[in-house]
């Protein structure tokens, strides 16, 4: 097999994994796969900055990415790191719209890309990976909303607490074991998911580890009672 079909097949294996893919036939997945130009960026650039122009929907392949932007008031909003395969920069695309967020590579990243035009087509003609797509869409609004009433109904230490299980599960319904480690992340990116000050956060994180709810490991957090953080998380 040639390097060419062997990256075109690892593609079609990646996309295949993709939530939005999940219900597409294989040779449809395969003829969107062949329209993907595959790209390598260097760690500490970036993808794309908030405000560009969105001629193209990218798909992770490997490495992360960091995806945050600023505010009005010129502060900065961390609002994901990915460091699985799956699609970012749709939105723009979606909505024909500028980028609505900067994405920066956080270590050597490989991603394909795809035109918007072939990405829109591809939903006009795959209606279940339409539906995936605006399912994703919906959870995203969800999400979103939920962080407003977290600003309004719980203190610094609840957002905290939820911030810190939420990365560790795709659902706070289902809560890991006790032990769970917490994906690098600053005190300051921490403090943007948290609406919070990253003084404040460091002195929340700082009162946590006093209580035995989590520890340290190296640069990393390890959740040590899970249950304990639900309750301040008001779960």
């Amino acid at each position: 097999m040639s390097k060419a079909s062997a990256a075109t097949t690892a593609l079609e294996k990646a996309l295949n994994g993709s939530p939005y893919l999940q219900e597409v036939s294989g040779p449809a997945v395969a003829e969107l796969a062949e329209r993907c130009l595959v790209r390598h960026y260097r760690r500490n650039t970036y993808l794309c900055h908030q405000g560009d122009p969105a001629p193209d929907v990218f798909f992770l392949l490997d490495g992360r990415v960091e995806i945050s932007s600023v505010a009005a008031n010129g502060s900065r909003v961390l609002h994901a790191t990915l460091d699985t395969p799956q699609f970012l920069g749709e939105l723009g695309v979606l909505g024909d719209i500028d980028r609505t967020a900067s994405a920066l590579a956080l270590e050597d990243v490989t991603v394909a890309v795809v035109h918007s035009e072939d990405f829109l087509s591809f939903l006009t003609q795959e209606p279940s990976a339409a539906r995936n797509v605006l399912r994703a869409l919906a959870r995203q609004v969800q999400a979103d909303q939920s962080l407003v009433d977290d600003l309004l109904f719980l203190d610094l230490k609840g957002r905290v607490a939820k911030r810190l299980l939420q990365m560790v599960t795709p659902s706070l319904d289902d809560l890991p074991d006790d032990g769970v480690v917490v994906p690098t992340v600053t005190h300051a990116d921490l403090a943007s998911l948290c609406g919070g000050s990253r003084e404040n956060v460091t002195r929340v994180l700082s009162e946590f580890q006093r209580r035995g709810l989590v520890d340290k490991d190296v640069r990393r957090y390890v959740l040590k009672k899970v249950d304990g953080l639900a309750k301040i998380a008001g779960l």
